[in-house]
């Protein structure tokens, strides 16, 4: 059996799952046994031979699953490819340019090794709760700015650094 690529998020309204969603699609689409897990169901890194992991933005932090998943599996992480990824933007931003992580996630693509860190813009509802949500929401500054054109792109891009290896070996 071919080795796995996880892809892990952390999610707590399920925009960054889907976007994770999609990056496994991709990358099963490309010929890769690939799993996508919520971080906090991950316990064991040792079937994986690459990771993507991707953190809702929450006040430039990411959601708490996965900061837990990057501390818990540094030493793993820091052994596999791995790429990044970020939820969060609730403006075009991220579809404009290339945005940079804020410094608590620039610390981990630098400590764990990351190959590469990506931004991509986020969804906020009507169904989100929290004070400062629904201040946003009532702000009329809530909305879906996902991009999964982008997305799929990038998870191309992870796929043609995977691939050529995979086939390598067989």
């Amino acid at each position: 059996m071919a080795p796995t690529v996880l892809v892990a998020y952390g999610s707590t309204y399920g925009s960054t799952a889907e976007l994770a969603r999609r990056a496994g699609d991709v990358l099963r689409e490309a010929g890769l046994t690939t799993e996508v897990r919520s971080a906090g169901s991950v316990r064991d890194l040792t079937p994986y031979r690459a990771v993507v992991l991707g953190g809702a933005l929450y006040a430039g932090r990411w959601q708490r699953d996965a900061r837990r998943f990057a501390r818990r599996h540094r030493r793993a992480l820091a052994r596999l490819p791995l790429w990044l990824f970020s939820s969060g933007p609730l403006d075009s931003s991220a579809a404009r340019r290339n945005l940079p992580p804020p410094p608590s996630v620039r610390r981990l693509v630098h400590s764990l090794g990351a190959r590469e860190h990506m931004t991509f813009g986020g969804r906020l509802d009507a169904r989100a709760d929290g004070r400062l949500a629904r201040m946003i929401v009532k702000s009329g500054e809530g909305g879906d700015f996902r991009d999964f054109d982008a997305v799929s792109t990038w998870a191309e891009s992870i796929a043609r650094q995977l691939v050529p290896a995979e086939e390598s070996r067989g």
